[in-house]
């Protein structure tokens, strides 16, 4: 799953680009995304869990520390539903690791226009299906589907 939203996020995570990494957990991904981003990127990694956060820190401090030495890499406790935006410019990438019932307004609003979101869509226990979400230059929405081909939406 990794690799497969790095591929999907890959032409957002160019060197500066901002990046939002929700439900960061080991810190694997958000590592991968700073080394992509480069020195003058950011990648904000946010995990609800204080425990989960705190390894994803010490993972990317053995395998990593340049990226948390230089502020590439910053990874917290928070839940990004309540206020651990707050104060936060937008991003260009988005990438969302648990599943959410429909899309996020919040994440919705913190997404560049320009940008990218990746997330899994659906309700617990049930069928889910991992969302590639742009937002176009007028702020509308565009799902994109595994055919190539793309559909509006609505947030």
């Amino acid at each position: 799953m990794h690799a497969t939203c790095l591929e999907l996020l890959r032409e957002h995570l160019r060197p500066g680009a901002r990046v939002l990494d929700v439900g960061s957990g080991s810190g694997y991904l958000a590592a991968a995304m700073g080394l992509m981003v480069g020195d003058e990127g950011k990648v904000i990694g946010v995990e609800k869990h204080a425990e989960l956060a705190q390894l994803s820190i010490v993972n990317v401090r053995r395998d990593h520390p340049e990226l948390l030495d230089k502020g590439v890499v910053e990874l917290r406790a928070g839940n990004v539903l309540g206020d651990a935006l707050e104060g936060e410019e937008p991003f260009d990438a988005i990438h969302v690791g648990a599943a959410a019932s429909s899309l996020p307004d919040v994440l919705v609003q913190k997404l560049k226009t320009g940008g990218r979101m990746v997330i899994p869509v659906g309700r617990q226990w049930e069928y889910q299906v991992m969302q590639c979400i742009d937002k176009d230059p007028e702020g509308e929405l565009l799902c994109l589907r595994s055919s190539g081909r793309g559909a509006l939406i609505s947030a």
